[in-house]
Parts: structure tokens; C-alpha cells; sequence
């Protein structure tokens, strides 16, 4: 009975190792009856004599990757500045290692990212790689490499996105700073011939949000798509501050079917972003950040502050001393002042129950979810399907050029491919 009593005192964490037949034994000689055991005062008398075990340090699982494939792009976005940046090109064996070990702390989603994930030739055997872990994979496209690598990534990406910024043409070219409205029409083609069901990803600013019910009315609805309205963020000098009456418009038009909203975005914005007295980012806890030339980089991609070489370590290294430093302080740092970075806050927000913001931003995750995961399989489950664009941005339209209206950067047309190894083989 003592042995019993003991066991189960050890199954519930309050003692290390010990020699379970002695405490037994001292147990069954303090019996107040035969074959019965004082279980309250044996758990009292036990703590007083044996050593605890030590304290379980509870560590959130971070939940997502941002892994860097390359910062090459064949895009100029006024908003961004990652295709400034040199860069190479990740490789096949530190991805088969890292996603490995990705999957063991806990890692849930993968989003390949860039610059333009799909310049990679091998793009596709990275996603396969993800797949056979059961990992969820996130891809984000300009649309100019996706009708040729469209059979390629067929069926291996979970949440496909391509970006948008107008239904003009001259204005969708001059943001992006090339022309590639005709391929983004394409890709819509192409993706919903192969049965894929994407997203359109339409990134707010103060210019351009007379734009959002135009994409939606002609673009998204037609085709049963899901716009993502994604706000405009400021970091490095780069992009705006959004003002209330488009962040009110914003939250308006997300309550129409098959739209995607974060309202607890906006509610980040309207209290002055990040406060790091009180910080609610967790960046560092929720997700993983991998470079281009198979760094980790800490505390994000925004804000590098350490970048540390992963040579096939990543699990050692995410429960290093420097990565805990780095988890004490997130969202503390100077520079983290009024940061409202979408990518680290969705995480942020969806882990942490104890915030208002988890709240705010559950219905739409929930419904989000349900479209992407439930609603939409069973439709794919029709297969492919014709798209449905208006006549008037039909892809067979006369190009215009967007030099003149280009902000600060020249329209050019985009190369076709910026690597040389040609398209990746891909096994099924």
C-alpha cells in the first residue's frame, strides 16, 4: 500500500528519484492501521525528507517558421526593401535538418518566404519535405513565376496567397514597380484550372483603400477567393501610418463573406503599437525566423539583432541561453517601441489567451479557418474550375507602362527567372 501511495506521489511530479522500497518501507512502519496508509501525511512527511525535483520551466511552442529562402526579388515594392538585399539561396539538406527539427519543438506552420519564394528551383522539394512531416506550408506570390511552377507546387501548398494592390493595371505596376498585373490575372487562371483555391492578399494604405471594394466586387467574390486585407505597417523608414477613418473602413467592409481581417491589428495600431513597458509581442516564443544563408535570427527578420549559424543545431540552439535572453526580452527593446509588424503579432495575439487581443481576434481566425480547412477542400473536391474575370482586366488587355507613376523606382520588366539551375525535380 505504502508502494502504491509512493508511486503515485512520484507520477504527479513532487519528488525526483529516490529509492521508492525504502520510503515504502518507512511508510508501512508509520501506519496508522494495517494494509492503511495516512496519504495526506505521508505526501507531508515525504516532502519533508526527500529532495523535490527540480522547478519545470514552462516554455511556449513556437508555432511558426518564417523561413527566408532567399531575399531575391523580381519585384521593386515601394513598401519593402528586401530585394536590396544580396543574397543566396537556401539549401536541401540544412531544410531537410531544420524542418525536422522545426516538427520536434512544435512547429505547426511553414511559411517559404522571400523576396519571391518561387525564384528557388527547388521550392517544391522543400514543401514536400514539409508535407511528409505533417507540417502546414504557407507560400506568398508576386504571380510572375507562378504559371510556369504552378503543376510544380500543385497540392503542396496549404495557404496559397498571391499579392494584389489594385484592380488597375497602371496602379498595381507602379506599387510593385514592374509590370506583372497580366501575371497575377494569370496565376488566378492557372491556379483554379489546376483545382487550388487561393487567397488574394491586398495590403492597405491610406492611397489606395478605394481599391478594396473594387478587388472584392470584380476578383475575389466572382471567384470564391478569400481577400485578405492586410494593413500597411511601418518599419526602417519604410511605409505609413494607417489613419482611423481607413482602419474604420477596413473593419466595416471585413464583416462581408470570404474577406480576412486581424481586427486586433488594428486595435494595436489605434493604441500606439507595441509598448514595451507592456509588451504584447512574442515574437521570439511564436516563431522561428530562418535566413537565407541558414542563420537564426533574433528577435525578428525586421530587427536582426543577433544571427546565429544553425549548422543542423536549430533544436539545441531554440533552447540556448542566448535564445532565452532573447525571449526576456521581446518586445522590450527600444526599436519595439509602436511596432504593429502583422507577421509576428498574428502568432502573438493567437497564443496568448490571457490578452484582449486573443479575443478581438478569434472570430476571425475561427472563421478564417474554417473557410481555408472545411468549406473550401470540399469545393476543391469538385476540381478545376474556369476563373471568373471581368472583361475590362482581362489579361489579353493592352499593357500600359507604369514608369511615369512608379514611386521613386523605374517600372521594368521582371526577368523571368534571377537563379540558373533550372526548375527542380519533383518526385510524387
Amino acid at each position: 500500500m505504502g508502494l502504491a501511495a509512493y508511486r503515485r506521489i512520484e507520477q504527479l511530479h513532487l519528488t525526483g528519484p529516490v529509492d521508492v522500497r525504502s520510503c515504502a518501507v518507512k511508510a508501512e512502519q508509520r501506519t496508522f492501521q494495517v494494509g492503511t496508509i495516512n496519504k495526506s501525511w505521508l505526501y507531508l512527511r515525504l516532502r519533508h525528507e526527500m529532495p523535490l525535483a527540480p522547478k519545470r520551466v514552462f516554455r511556449m511552442k513556437p508555432v511558426l517558421c518564417n523561413y527566408y529562402v532567399t531575399y531575391r526579388c523580381n519585384a521593386k515594392c515601394g513598401f519593402c526593401d528586401i530585394w536590396e538585399q544580396p543574397s543566396p539561396l537556401i539549401e536541401l539538406q540544412d531544410v531537410k535538418q531544420n524542418l525536422a527539427d522545426l516538427k520536434r519543438l512544435g512547429v505547426r506552420f511553414v511559411d517559404f518566404t522571400g523576396g519571391e519564394p518561387l525564384l528557388h528551383p527547388q521550392l517544391a522539394l522543400f514543401l514536400q519535405e514539409a508535407k511528409k512531416l505533417g507540417l502546414r506550408t504557407t507560400v506568398t506570390t508576386n504571380g510572375l513565376l507562378y504559371p510556369k511552377r504552378a503543376k510544380q507546387l500543385a497540392g503542396l501548398i496549404d495557404l496559397l496567397h498571391f499579392s494584389i494592390d489594385s484592380t488597375d493595371r497602371d496602379e498595381h505596376n507602379a506599387s510593385r514597380g514592374v509590370d506583372c498585373y497580366d501575371k497575377v490575372m494569370e496565376s488566378i487562371e492557372v491556379a483554379l484550372s489546376i483545382g487550388e483555391r487561393p487567397d488574394l492578399i491586398f495590403t492597405v494604405t491610406n492611397e489606395n483603400i478605394d481599391q478594396l471594394d473594387l478587388i472584392y466586387e470584380n476578383i475575389s467574390k466572382p471567384n470564391d477567393l478569400v481577400l485578405i486585407v492586410n494593413p500597411l505597417f511601418e518599419y526602417n523608414a519604410l511605409g505609413d501610418t494607417l489613419n482611423n477613418e481607413v482602419m474604420d473602413r477596413m473593419e466595416r467592409f471585413a464583416k462581408k463573406p470570404l474577406t480576412y481581417l486581424n481586427p486586433s491589428f488594428l486595435d494595436l495600431r489605434r493604441v500606439g503599437g507595441n509598448d514595451p513597458s507592456a509588451p504584447v509581442c512574442r515574437a521570439v516564443s511564436t516563431c522561428v525566423v530562418i535566413s537565407p544563408s541558414n542563420e537564426l535570427v533574433l528577435p525578428c527578420y525586421h530587427y536582426g539583432l543577433d544571427r546565429i549559424d544553425i549548422n543542423g543545431e536549430l533544436y539545441r540552439l531554440w533552447n540556448s541561453s542566448i535564445v532565452e535572453e532573447h525571449r526576456k526580452m521581446e518586445g522590450r527593446h527600444e526599436v519595439c517601441s509602436g511596432c504593429t509588424i502583422n507577421c509576428y503579432f498574428e502568432p502573438s495575439f493567437a497564443t496568448t489567451p490571457t490578452s484582449r487581443f486573443f479575443w478581438r481576434s478569434l472570430p476571425s481566425k475561427v472563421g478564417y479557418g474554417w473557410t481555408k480547412f472545411v468549406s473550401q477542400r470540399i469545393d476543391a473536391r469538385s476540381g478545376p474550375r474556369p476563373a471568373n474575370l471581368p472583361l475590362w482586366i482581362k489579361r489579353d488587355a493592352p499593357v500600359v507602362s507604369a514608369s511615369s507613376r512608379a514611386i521613386n523606382k523605374p517600372s521594368v520588366s521582371p526577368p523571368d527567372v534571377l537563379v540558373t539551375d533550372g526548375p527542380a525535380e519533383v518526385t510524387t
